[in-house]
């Protein structure tokens, strides 16, 4: 287990990630102390078991939110230059 201080660890990140990739532990310190250890995340197989229904359940939901807003009376793009023009 390797152990950077902050200032280069923030130098080095790139090297730092393809350790952890390798299977290395790597701890941050600040002032000597430990703040964080970086080590390498588990695999995440994405899910593919989504029912039917619950598709159909998600686009009802979405579908009663839709209806539940105002219409909009500009574009989207015009909507947010006005709010960045007007300081919001």
């Amino acid at each position: 287990m390797a152990h950077y201080g902050v200032a280069e660890a923030k130098n080095k990140f790139t090297h730092l990630l393809e350790r952890v990739e390798d299977g290395e532990r790597i701890v941050i310190t600040r002032h000597g102390k430990v703040i964080a250890e970086i080590v390498k995340a588990a695999p995440v197989e994405p899910s593919t078991d989504v029912s039917e229904e619950a598709i159909a359940a998600a686009l009802e939901n979405l579908r009663m939110v839709r209806e539940s807003l105002p219409p909009a009376h500009m574009p989207a793009a015009d909507f947010i230059r006005q709010l960045r023009d007007e300081g919001i």
